[in-house]
């Protein structure tokens, strides 16, 4: 049975691009809480299902101490509701849980679909702030309601790791490659899909997670664990030795034999390096001296090891270097098999540290590194990449860029898609309005008061092109105007206000499903769209408010007119007390 709905069919021929599923196919109108079916059968039952409402999704705080959150997630949101349709076997097993609900009911469900729903939202990659709605959805109540768990989930942990991701991108700078390495650790299936997805957009360069290459683009990057490293016990396991130059011109009849060559090279040159270290302060035989010079001793399984992964991938030559002992084997070992390669035309890729102390292991790389590239004149050798793992976190890219390094790339797993730092973002469906009449959500925590009405919401930028407040304002207010004095002001401290005059106003919400509207859908963007407005966003972010430590808090603010009807409604709404 189909499930594409009247209004997906409707914009196909209409010449609008059709919308996939979502990516994961558990994401069904079944994804959803109990309560929200028990409630669409009450909606039901009263007659007031059809009930047009109005929901905000947004959150109330910034997630991992800072002040800016990264908006993921409207993507797969998009895609269920253009495919939302109960089948006839989830129509049987809702009968089944809810057996006191009358037929009728399920002759309902059996027939909706999301072609009455409107859905706008601030595109996908955007940086977005509390209170400020992120998704604003409107339609039939009951259908709407049957929404808010999906939604929300889609967009918690969508939102949260790319914001993740996002803060470990500042951390590391813009100029080192940064590998999504977290399949193993995160939290099932879907949640190494959704971190591989998300992490990109939040900055990431590649992912090691094969299946979401797959299924999103993104570049993947590897190599050999230690495993491939203890599985050799001798060059003499490797059967086929044989090895074609880069160019197709010749062939290395015992490539093993070029390796163990080039080793001996590096051994004894160890006196000339160390009169070139004399000249240079930076080479192998320091490097020799402070191992306590045992070069011949190299582990012959890790050289058999690393011999054979650069027969398999002469082009892609990667080597994790620490599984025996960094400098005294792995690097050295490394170096001869990186060599041999450079005789026949390739060039190796690098090393990976996946222990010790990172910013010294890498320091100490590079200089044997650098000091081969002299000593053999083997030009680009010193600048070999240096990829870094080993449970990373922003903390520790924080310390190694105090410590100083030569690392060029990260793996970063458990910490990144786990979001180790805190667990949910915290995410609201709040019904803000209904059959046009605003509705209020009083607490006595004043955070947890949502803001009434259907909003439209603008960011306002200062001279210097940096945002400088978001604004909601009622639907049918003027629009905030260039070179225009406005006044903002907290949506509930009084005293917390300010004119602002923006040389530029960016309306946030866009129509990305317009129900039966006849409104101009936007178009979901590829994800490296969504990758790159994301980057692109933060960097018109003005730094303090998005620096890692002590983040100056962005203003978010309401219109006067939206803040005076926000406090009549709360006075309204709130019961009086009685004094005894």
């Amino acid at each position: 049975m189909s499930t594409t709905n009247s209004a997906t069919v409707s914009m196909a021929a209409n010449g609008v691009r059709p919308i996939d599923r979502p990516t994961n196919p558990m994401v069904t109108p079944l994804l959803t809480d109990l309560y929200q079916f028990t409630m669409a059968y009450a909606y039901w039952k009263a007659g007031k299902h059809l009930d047009r409402a109005v929901f905000d999704l947004f959150f109330r705080k910034n997630p991992f101490g800072g002040e800016y959150t990264i908006f993921g997630g409207l993507d797969e949101c998009i895609r269920l509701i253009a495919n939302f349709r109960f089948s006839e076997e989830e129509i049987s097993f809702l009968r089944s849980a809810m057996p006191a609900c009358e037929d009728g009911f399920f002759e309902y469900l059996r027939a909706i679909d999301c072609s009455d729903v409107e859905v706008y939202a601030s595109p996908e990659g955007s940086v977005v702030f509390p209170k400020i709605p992120m998704m604003r959805v409107e339609g039939p109540v009951a259908v709407v309601q049957l929404l808010e768990t999906p939604f929300v989930n889609l967009v918690n942990y969508a939102s949260l790791v790319t914001t993740n991701a996002a803060r470990h991108r500042f951390v590391a700078g813009k100029s080192k490659i940064l590998i999504e390495f977290g399949l193993r650790r995160a939290q099932g299936p879907d949640g190494g899909i959704s971190a591989s997805k998300y992490s990109y957009i939040g900055g990431f360069d590649a992912t090691s997670n094969v299946a979401a290459g797959r299924l999103f683009g993104i570049p993947l990057r590897g190599t050999h664990s230690h495993a491939f490293v203890s599985s050799f016990m001798s060059p003499d396991e490797i059967v086929d030795k044989t090895l074609q130059s880069c160019d197709g011109s010749i062939i290395c009849e015992d490539f093993v034999s070029l390796v163990q060559t080039w080793l001996s090279k590096l051994q004894m040159n160890k006196l000339d390096l160390r009169f070139s270290w004399a000249l240079a302060n930076s080479s192998i035989s320091k490097l020799l001296d402070s191992t306590n010079g045992v070069f011949g001793e190299t582990n012959q399984s890790e050289l058999a090891a690393f011999t054979s992964y650069s027969l398999a991938f002469p082009r892609n030559f990667l080597a994790l270097v620490d599984t025996y002992d960094v400098m005294r084997s792995g690097i050295p070992n490394f170096c001869a098999v990186a060599l041999a390669l450079n005789d026949l035309g390739y060039k190796a890729a690098g090393i990976r540290l996946d222990s010790g102390d990172l910013a010294y292991l890498s320091i100490e790389a590079r200089k044997f590194f650098c000091s081969v590239e002299r000593e053999f004149g083997v030009p680009g050798f010193g600048n070999m990449l240096i990829t870094a793992s080993n449970d990373l976190n922003e903390e520790t890219l924080d310390a190694l860029n105090k410590q100083g390094h030569e690392l060029d790339a990260f793996g970063i797993g458990t910490y990144l898609v786990t979001c180790y730092a805190q667990a949910a973002l915290g995410c609201v469906f709040k019904l803000v309005e209904i059959n046009n009449q605003p509705r209020i959500k009083l607490s006595e925590d004043v955070t947890k008061v949502s803001i009434p009405c259907k909003k439209r919401i603008y960011r306002l930028y200062g001279r210097e092109g940096y945002p400088l407040v978001d604004i909601m304002t009622g639907e049918n207010e003027p629009p905030p105007r260039v070179g225009e004095r406005i006044l903002c002001r907290h949506p509930f401290n009084e005293s917390k206000r300010a004119y602002v005059v923006p040389q530029n106003v960016e309306e946030l919400l866009k129509c990305y499903w317009p129900g039966d509207s006849n409104k101009k859908r936007e178009e979901l963007p590829t994800l490296k769209e969504t990758r790159e407005r994301c980057l692109r966003q933060l960097a018109q972010m003005r730094p303090d408010h998005v620096r890692r430590l002590n983040p100056t808090p962005y203003k978010v603010s309401v219109s006067a007119k939206l803040y005076d009807f926000i406090h009549f409604l709360w006075l309204n709404e709130a019961p009086v007390g009685e004094l005894q």
